[in-house]
């Protein structure tokens, strides 16, 4: 039986939540919580809740028909993972959601549409983005932020996350298209707090277009370039 952390706080718990809903933990991760929810009424709220939250949101995706060879994929899949033979160190209630190839191979397709989902509940709009961007962490790949662009002239940078910034630093935005110098900063960010930005000055956006936030001195880069080591980086990617 897994215990809930002694230092864990409500926030982080209903972080787990969340990621534990879209889908984005590591098997191993997944199989701590589901042994908590026995015994964690919190946490088990928590999940309820985001379930709740996101469940309105799947009437706002057309519904796609999967190839015939999804189908195929998909039960070649299923049938390899319940014929794989048991072993004395095989834990017999892992069931084949559970098992750690079959959600690498999911996570990839899984994540834009889950950090779409959720970006669309942050916002409570029911506009769809024509551009979607995924901040993640250099080290480990992590998602921190999302970008959304309901419109080519304004992009809402919405955090996942309450990210630790040191008292003398500060994050800086930043976007750099192909063919363009150089990055062009968007502003400073609070962490944890959603920012909006007008683009008027700059080209419309495209696909592949670069964002990056760095950590900068408390006023910004002193040479408006980024100076210092980039804490979470990704591209645009069209969805309409």
């Amino acid at each position: 039986m897994t215990s809930r952390p002694t230092d864990e706080t409500p926030q982080a718990r209903d972080e787990l939540a969340s990621e534990y809903v879209l889908g984005t933990l590591s098997a191993e991760r997944r199989i701590e919580v589901q042994q908590r929810l026995q015994h964690d009424v919190q946490l088990r709220t928590a999940i309820d809740t985001w379930e709740s939250r996101l469940l309105g949101l799947t009437e706002l995706a057309e519904p796609q028909t999967p190839s015939a060879h999804l189908w195929q994929r998909i039960e070649r899949s299923v049938n390899a993972l319940g014929r794989a033979p048991a072993t004395a160190n095989a834990e017999p209630s892992v069931a084949w959601w559970n098992r750690l190839p079959l959600w690498r191979s999911l996570t990839g397709a899984g994540l834009a549409a889950t950090v779409l989902l959720g970006t669309m509940l942050l916002t409570q709009t029911p506009v769809k983005p024509s551009y979607l961007v995924v901040l993640v962490a250099p080290q480990d790949k992590a998602p921190g932020w999302v970008i959304q662009a309901s419109n080519p002239r304004e992009i809402q940078l919405i955090p996942l996350g309450v990210v630790e910034v040191p008292a003398d630093k500060a994050l800086e935005f930043w976007t750099k298209a192909e063919g363009w110098q150089g990055p062009v900063s968007l502003g400073l960010v609070k962490p944890g707090q959603t920012l909006k930005v007008p683009l008027d000055k700059l080209p419309p956006l495209e696909p592949n277009q670069l964002f990056e936030l760095t950590l900068e001195n408390p006023s910004g880069s002193p040479i408006g370039k980024p100076t210092g080591p980039i804490q979470f980086i990704g591209r645009a990617v069209k969805v309409l």
